[in-house]
């Protein structure tokens, strides 16, 4: 083969490889669909439990029809808030939200376990520093707490939630979208967990948990740059409904 074929050939080689890595990239990098909205018979039902204004305000009036969370939510389920997570009200769905939940009795973390092992889903938001603004003065039990209440949960799952290095705003990748959060916290353990200890994701039995160190990035009115927050929020959902 003569040198001239042989540097023909090198380099459309070289060429090939470098068009494949940028289609790889592309891919890689591209945003991700956002889910579409069902049509209200095919919405399956969310199990929805929080301490957030998510379903009220804090004056629990019914005007304003709900936060802009809970509206993105409705497009794709039927949300059903709870109180406890107790056998009872876990029978009535298999997809879960947990956003910045109030502290369970050691009985319902029992049934919350034994259904996630059943084959439950659940994206549990657990904020180790929340920001979320709030006209309620500290101590009043309406008011979201300042930390997730965790009573040994994460630690029976494998993980560990500390709270951030430092404060404030920050850019981060949710879902497959560039997402605002606020303090976010950090993720230790044994689960899938991404480069910036923001999300871990669990494998539990025969069901999954997505764990979110951040419950902020839900309060879309009060961020700047949150304009796919509420994208990242349905993407983790079908994330859980298709494993």
């Amino acid at each position: 083969m003569s040198d001239a074929r042989r540097r023909a050939l090198v380099l459309l080689f070289a060429v090939a490889v470098a068009a494949a890595a940028a289609l790889v990239f592309a891919v890689l990098n591209r945003s991700p669909a956002t889910p579409h909205a069902r049509p209200p018979s095919a919405r399956p039902p969310l199990l929805l439990l929080t301490s957030l204004p998510l379903v009220f305000g804090e004056d629990f009036s019914l005007q304003g029809g709900g936060s802009p969370a809970l509206k993105a939510l409705e497009t794709r389920y039927r949300v059903v808030p709870i109180s406890v997570t107790d056998g009872a009200e876990l029978t009535r769905g298999r997809l879960l939200l947990m956003a910045h939940p109030l502290a369970q009795p050691a009985q319902d973390l029992v049934a919350l376990d034994a259904w996630v092992r059943a084959g439950g889903r659940v994206l549990l938001l657990a904020d180790p520093l929340l920001e979320w603004p709030s006209e309620r003065p500290l101590g009043d039990p309406l008011r979201p707490p300042p930390m997730f209440m965790d009573t040994g949960l994460l630690a029976h799952w494998g993980l560990r939630l500390d709270a951030p290095d430092e404060r404030g705003p920050k850019t981060a990748n949710i879902g497959g979208y560039d997402v605002r959060t606020v303090s976010p916290g950090l993720l230790f353990g044994g689960c899938l967990i991404s480069a910036d200890r923001l999300v871990a994701h669990c494998r539990i039995g025969k069901g999954r948990a997505t764990i979110i160190a951040d419950a902020d990035w839900l309060d879309v009115d009060h961020l700047d740059g949150a304009a796919h927050n509420l994208d990242a929020l349905l993407s983790e959902l079908a994330r859980l409904e298709q494993q």
